[in-house]
Parts: C-alpha cells; structure tokens; sequence
C-alpha cells in the first residue's frame, strides 16, 4: 500500500497553523469592516465562459479546468469521438463544452464582476466587499507560489472618485502595520502612465509587450528586459526612452514633475500623473503618521493583468526574499465583460500564503497565536475528577477557553500532554483542594504555582 499524499502544490494545516492564519484574517476583517465593506463569498467553481479570457494568455494557461461527469460511461461508440473533444480540449479549452464547462476560480475579482452583475438590482452601489477564499492556478510550485492558495480582497465598484484608491492605499498600510511587518513598500503607478510611456516611444500599438516585459524587471534586470524589448519589436531608441523613465528618482513629488516634463506630449501621461497626485493627496489626508511601511511611486510597476485601467498597486516586504505579498488597481470596465457597462470599480488583493511565510519567517507571530491562550485541568479520578469537572464548567461560563484530561492517569502523562499542546495553565485538583475547595494554578510559562480560589484563577487567566 503507497504511503497518503497530497497533491503537488497544496499543504495541511496544523492546528498551530490555522490559528495563525486566523491571526491574519482577523486582522483584515477587522479593518475592512472598520472601512466599511461587506463580507462575500463566491462558489469555488465557476463556468468557463466566465473565466476564459478575462487573464490574457498565460492566466488562461493556469486555469484548472474541471472535466464534466460521467465520461467514463461513453459507449465505445463515443470513444473516437471524445478522443477528438480531448484533443480539441488541449490546443483550445474554451470550444469543447462536452468535455469541460467549469473550472475552479483563478482569483477572486471575476468571480466578484460575475456576482455584481447577477446581482446589480439588488446591490447599493457603490457597494464595498472583500472576501476571504482559496483560488488555484495550475502553476509550477515553489516558494511562496502554490497551485492552491488563499486570497483576500477588497473593491469598490460603482464610483469613479479617487478616494477609494486612498482608502485602499491606507487599509493595506493599516494592514501591513497591525500585522508589524517591517520594510514594507506599497508601490503605486498608473496604466495610463505607461500607456503614455508606449506613446513617447512611438509604439503604442505594443503597450502590451512594453507593459509584460517590465513586469518582468525585478526578475530578470534590466539586461533581461532590454533583450525582451528587443525582441518585441521595440527600436533602440524607444528602449533609451523607457529606461530614461523608469531611472527617475526622488520624492514622490520629484518623480511626478519629472515625469511631468519627460512626458509633456502625451495627454494620456499627464492625465495618469493627475489621478496620482490626486490619489497621494487624498492618502495624506487619511493616512496615520505611525504607519511604518512606505508608499512609492514607481512608473517601472506594470502588473500583468489585462483588465486594470488607472492607478495599480503593488505590494512587496524587502525584509524577505519573495514576491509581492499584495496588489491591485483600478478597472474601468470589468463588469462589462458580462454585460454591464458604465461600472467603474478598484480593488487590491493580498496574498495570504506568501504574508503567512514572511510572517513565520521573521518570527513576527505573537507568541500566544499558534496555542492559543489554553487552560488543561488534570484529571486525579473519583471525587476529585467530579470536582474538577465542576470547574471546568465554572471556566467555561466565564469565557475561559479550558479542557480537562479525559482519563484519569499517570501525572506524568498528563503534564507532558499539556507540555505537547502548549498550554499556558494547567490547573491542579487533588484531594487537598478539593477540601479546601480551590486549585492549585500552575502558569507553564514561568513555572510559578499558586494555590487560588475559582475566582482568583479566572482573574489571573483573563488577565
């Protein structure tokens, strides 16, 4: 018999775990709840047609497709025929409805455009929600990227104004700053900026080859993307202009009014360096001084993904080894992909897996998160486990998270089963005192005992 696995790309999670990712989703609930979103949650499969298309060519790749039912009950007659569906499958996945319709969700904002515009009647608009749910991709796996793994976003749709970039500027350095993540950047650009970059180049047909070649830059440098550029058809010349752009230095303001006169001929440039300025202004007024990541505007920022219009965000931690940790933009359009046209939206995701490895990388968990604030009452038998069960139910009704040894054995046992789970107190119940009808309190982490009241004990665990 093989030994149990999982799949290539997905992972368990110990009790230790969970409790620190519900750590992290905590967090954000908490402040998206403060900025005023809904909670949402969507199906884990969608329809193809839903999904196909809407992530450009290599996202379309990455879409685990799901394979329709019973087709192991083909008659052999059918064989032929569906070896024709299963190679028409492979070279185009999106004309073979026999053999798939569904697949699992790539991210989450597609699923969010679909759900807007089935519920468009009944939505306030604008409508705010984040949601908090696994996505898979069939990629590679390797560190930080996973075939299934959790995201969470937050969007406005249904408004124009630039408060809502603000606003999601400032969650994600609310976020980043409860969760005491140190070096992180929050990176901002605008896609109008780099369609302006295509325009000064003379090559505004091949934005998009612009635009995928420098979201490459962090990867593979500069040499990298210039071959890219070369490749792409982009001239000498307009490779000396982009690098021209994307070397400006300074403040946020600095890099702004340079950019200002590098780019003065392109009307589509100056209009994404205003939605900028506008944004970071907005930012100023909301944002918290204590806040200790940084925001930066950096016009080499080109995320990938085809549906962003205006301002994008992009989010990385310097104090790790790893990609963004978090990013997002503006959509113009997306809901009308489905029919509904007119409804301007903006969102950011994070990426909760890769926040979780910095997080466990830097050993920046608070220390109690991974047990939990746990109380273990040992159990003596006969009288004394009938006493011990009456506190144990005392515990309970005052909030105390609390559980008792089921059977009653060894010392030994039992104390090296609370040293197992953690736990930050273990209450002692013997004959003593039970007579004198108190416990004994022993704290796990200093070691300190104390013979208490009931009362007194609840008071010093709850404290």
């Amino acid at each position: 018999m093989s030994k149990p696995s999982i799949p290539q790309g997905t992972r368990d999670f110990s009790p230790a775990e969970v409790r620190k990712r519900q750590y992290i989703f905590n967090t954000l609930q908490a402040i998206f709840e403060q900025y005023g979103f809904q909670p949402l949650e969507t199906p884990a499969m969608e329809n193809l047609t839903t999904l196909i298309g809407k992530y450009g060519e290599e996202g379309d790749r990455l879409i685990f497709k799901i394979l329709n039912n019973g087709l192991h009950e083909k008659k052999d007659a059918d064989k032929e025929k569906l070896n024709e569906e299963w190679a028409t499958m492979l070279s185009k996945p999106y004309n073979t409805p026999k053999v798939t319709e569904r697949a699992l969700r790539y991210d989450l904002t597609i699923p969010f455009a679909r759900y807007v515009v089935m519920h468009q009647h009944e939505l306030a608009f604008p409508f705010r929600r984040y949601q908090m749910q696994p996505v898979w991709r069939a990629d590679r796996p390797q560190k930080g990227r996973y075939r299934e793994f959790w995201q969470c976003d937050a969007d406005v749709v249904g408004s124009t104004s630039l408060i809502n970039e603000a606003e999601l500027l400032c969650i994600y350095r609310r976020a980043f700053h409860d969760l005491n993540l140190p070096q992180v950047v929050v990176k901002i650009n605008s896609r109008k900026l780099l369609a302006g970059l295509a325009e000064v180049c003379n090559a505004s047909e091949q934005m998009m080859d612009i635009t995928i070649a420098l979201d490459k830059l962090d990867k593979i440098g500069w040499d990298g993307v210039t071959g890219e550029l070369k490749q792409r058809g982009i001239n000498d010349t307009g490779i000396a202009k982009i690098a021209e752009i994307i070397n400006v230095t300074g403040t946020n303001e600095e890099k702004l009014s340079a950019l200002e006169q590098i780019m003065s001929t392109s009307a589509v440039a100056l209009e994404g360096i205003k939605e900028l300025r506008d944004t970071l202004a907005y930012h100023d007024t909301l944002k918290d001084g204590n806040w200790s990541s940084e925001l930066m505007v950096d016009i080499s920022l080109a995320r990938g993904l085809n549906y962003y219009t205006g301002v994008i965000v992009e989010v990385v931690c310097n104090a790790v080894k790893m990609g963004s940790i978090g990013g997002g933009g503006r959509y113009d359009d997306l809901t009308g992909l489905f029919g509904l046209k007119n409804m301007s939206g903006v969102g950011v995701s994070f990426g909760i897996d890769r926040i979780y490895d910095v997080i466990e990388e830097l050993n920046l968990f608070p220390e109690e998160v991974a047990s939990g604030k746990q109380t273990l009452i040992l159990n003596f038998g006969g009288e004394d486990e009938r006493y011990a069960l009456n506190i144990l139910q005392q515990l309970r009704n005052a909030g105390v998270s609390a559980e008792i040894y089921p059977d009653s054995v060894k010392f030994d046992k039992q104390m090296k089963y609370a040293n197992k789970r953690n736990v930050t107190y273990v209450i002692i119940v013997g004959e003593e005192e039970r007579k004198a009808n108190k416990l004994s309190l022993k704290n796990f982490v200093t070691g300190e005992q104390e013979l208490l009241s009931i009362e007194e004990a609840i008071n010093i665990i709850q404290g």
